[in-house]
């Protein structure tokens, strides 16, 4: 088995929680360098895993098996195939930029760190496990959090924000918990083995009927149209590593669920159901950016335009199975995936170091904001370009693929896409032109840009993008042979 990297990435965040749960609240200053030192060394240990990562064999590797509940076959399952390998550099970018960002909280920090970093450990564990039940376990924890990090850390309804979500996202587990149990029992295998599950062959009569709870369960965390009305609402309410974490993320384990338990056992079910679930995610896309186009406030614009760029994903997945351009819907899903987290990410964290200066996300509240903060407001331009699709950033080239499988596929659907994308330009526009150009507004002449240190982690975001933007191959050649093994099957 050689060196256990998966589990040292998992103890990394585990360890950082039982250590800032012994330590006193007063000791703020070590519970920060507590998180700060675990989200490092999981981004160290991430990119060892990335750069050891065999692309050219491709399938699962850094494999670590050990029994654990032998009569029912539950088995410590851990190893990743290209997806798992990109989004779990992606959980780690967004935790170590996200550990920066709440430097300065003062509000409750132990538990802040606590619930934060039990978030993380969540995501991490569904990226990497190949049993069914510890994929459900961590997909639970991950969820959970969220609903003290928004009522207790939040601001604008937080009470009604966080109800909403848990709300939502409970209702989603009600239909996937049924449906995964569906799957163990109907296999008779006695294993939670997804490798296992995945050779085997169910009914199509079982597939069809299960495959939409399944879905729909994970769509649901995945902004999933038309049950996305929880995510605009708790991306404004969340403090910002929270909705850092929750766009970057939290939203991308609906989707690779999707992938890694629908798509991969279900293929008939798939097949079936990808017409009328790509309808819904073609409208998810347009109805995303309409909506974006009339909000007043920063945060709901990133919201909705989360809805619109995760309608892209699901599309590239549904498309991705109707088997006319396989490879390209896929490559484009995941690869979007990536790029949206680490450019919401970037977002969220530059709008919430204005807030938490300014106190207000009103859009019209500013003017010529680039003359008084020019740094943070570079940065968000970066990522509102990078949302836009501009050549030379990341999220270009899987939107590109996406709509170039529509176009194959369904050509209405692509025409739809390049709809949005014109209304995305239109959006991010207007905001650019009311918040940060034109006369300044006095009020805000006193504000403090971001410095030294500060602009590091929103650096190290932009730099990201920049990287995939112009080398996109090194996404591409990593996620390739998991596509096609995917591909193969439609």
């Amino acid at each position: 088995m050689g060196f256990p990297v998966l589990t040292f990435i998992l103890l990394c965040p585990t360890l950082a929680l039982l250590v800032i749960m012994a330590t006193p609240a007063s000791r703020v200053s070590f519970v920060r360098w507590t998180a700060a030192v675990s989200s490092a060394l999981s981004l160290a240990l991430s990119v060892f895993v990335w750069l050891g990562y065999d692309a050219a064999a491709g399938g699962l590797q850094f494999e670590e098996i050990v029994p654990w509940v032998p009569s029912v076959g539950i088995t410590y399952h851990m190893a990743v195939d290209g997806y798992g390998v990109a989004l779990l550099m992606l959980n780690s970018l967004v935790y170590f930029a996200g550990v920066l960002t709440m430097w300065d909280l003062s509000l409750r920090v132990k538990e802040y760190f606590a619930f934060m970093i039990l978030l993380v450990i969540g995501v991490y564990g569904v990226f990497m496990t190949q049993d069914l039940f510890f994929f459900f376990f961590f997909y639970e924890i991950a969820v959970v959090p969220m609903y003290p990090l928004i009522l207790i850390w939040g601001s604008t309804r937080k009470e009604y924000a966080a109800m909403k979500l848990m709300l939502f996202l409970l209702a989603g587990s009600a239909l996937l918990f049924p449906a995964l149990l569906a799957i163990y029992h109907e296999a008779g295998l006695g294993t939670f083995s997804l490798v296992a599950l995945a050779q085997h062959e169910f009914t199509r009569e079982f597939q069809i009927f299960v495959y939409p709870f399944a879905y729909v369960g994970f769509g649901v965390l995945a902004g999933m149209f038309p049950f996305h009305g929880w995510s605009p609402t708790g991306h404004v309410a969340a403090p910002s590593a929270v909705s850092m974490l929750h766009a970057g993320v939290l939203m991308k384990l609906g989707a690779f669920g999707v992938l890694a338990v629908c798509v991969r056992l279900l293929p008939d079910g798939a097949v079936y159901w990808a017409p009328i679930f790509a309808g819904f995610a073609a409208a998810g896309v347009v109805y995303g950016a309409f909506v974006a186009l009339k909000q007043t406030d920063f945060k709901f614009v990133i919201g909705f335009s989360s809805v619109s760029h995760m309608g892209i994903v699901l599309l590239g997945i549904n498309l991705g199975v109707m088997g006319i351009a396989s490879a390209d819907a896929f490559n484009g899903a995941v690869f979007q995936m990536f790029a949206h987290g680490i450019m919401t990410a970037l977002f969220f964290s530059t709008v919430g170091f204005i807030y938490d200066r300014a106190h207000s996300k009103t859009i019209a509240d500013f003017g010529g904001l680039g003359s008084q903060m020019p740094r943070a407001v570079s940065i968000f331009i970066v990522a509102g370009l990078c949302g836009a699709g501009l050549p030379g950033l990341a999220s270009f080239w899987p939107e590109m693929l996406v709509f170039l499988a529509a176009m194959k596929t369904v050509p209405f659907i692509g025409v739809c896409i390049i709809a949005a994308l014109v209304v995305t330009a239109l959006y991010v526009l207007r905001v650019f032109e009311q918040a940060f150009f034109g006369p300044p507004n006095p009020k805000w002449n006193s504000l403090r840009d971001l410095e030294g240190w500060e602009v590091f982690p929103r650096a190290l975001l932009v730099a990201v993008l920049l990287f995939f933007g112009f080398a996109p191959r090194a996404m591409l050649d990593l996620i390739g042979s998991s596509t096609n093994l995917l591909a193969a099957g439609f």
